[in-house]
């Protein structure tokens, strides 16, 4: 639940961020329910064990903090300060996540069994979770122009899987890549290839689970509707006594 909580209040710190440049809040929970809006690829994937917390903490928090790092540095000062505390509670989640997946990598034979299958999972989503290569980015360009990035998509891709061998290696665990091999000469691991197309259909809204989250998230807007009538109702209220 405080996982959960930390994950919200990233979204309002990014909310309030945006709404420094004009755009409401109804205007981006409109733009998101419509479709109009995306959101992380990674939201559409389900959790079917225990061990997926782990996974997710480890792998795709620690992904979300490789990306973010470098947006404390950002152009924009509103979207840097978001930045810097976002990347200091994504450091708690994945530190978190990797002493589960030790827990279960050190535990019994199921047990370890179920944390390679949870990483067999999620490591390919989390290296999308950077977003396409850097010749077919739209945004990379411009946004590196602006230095709202510092470093580009594939910069960060082959970063987190530098990492992320070593640390699977640790556990004594199999990153699920039968391509994967150390490069000498870049210093680096050479990696397979991503699944591009499943990455475009999570993106255009396809995932294995994105229209029963949408949907969720939809009714749950609109069964807190009476929630935000009553607090607008007694904001008004509020101030028109401070006016008398």
């Amino acid at each position: 639940l405080a996982k959960v909580q930390d994950e919200a209040g990233h979204g309002l710190y990014l909310y309030c961020a945006a709404e420094t440049l004009g755009t409401s809040r109804e205007q981006m929970i409109d733009a998101l329910h419509s479709g109009k809006a995306k959101y992380s690829t990674i939201f559409n994937y389900p959790t079917l064990t225990w061990a997926d917390i782990g996974a997710i903490g480890w792998l795709v928090d620690g992904a979300a903090i490789m990306n973010q790092v470098p947006l404390q540095r950002a152009s924009y000062g509103p979207y840097a300060r978001a930045m810097v505390r976002v990347c200091k509670e994504e450091s708690f989640h994945q530190r978190q996540g990797y002493e589960i997946m030790m827990v279960l990598a050190n535990g019994t034979a199921e047990q370890k069994r179920m944390a390679q299958d949870a990483l067999n999972r999620w490591w390919w989503p989390s290296l999308m979770m950077f977003g396409p290569p850097d010749d077919n980015s739209p945004n990379t360009e411009r946004s590196m122009r602006w230095r709202i990035k510092r470093e580009t998509n594939d910069e960060l891709r082959q970063k987190c899987v530098d990492i992320g061998v070593p640390q699977a290696e640790y556990l004594g665990l199999t990153i699920p890549d039968p391509d994967l091999k150390w490069n000498e000469a870049k210093g680096g691991y050479d990696f397979g290839a991503i699944d591009w197309e499943e990455f475009y259909a999570v993106v255009r809204g396809e995932g294995p689970v994105a229209k029963e989250r949408m949907k969720d998230r939809r009714d749950a807007w609109n069964d807190g509707a009476w929630v935000r009538d009553a607090a607008a109702a007694y904001e008004a209220k509020r101030a028109a006594r401070v006016a008398a």
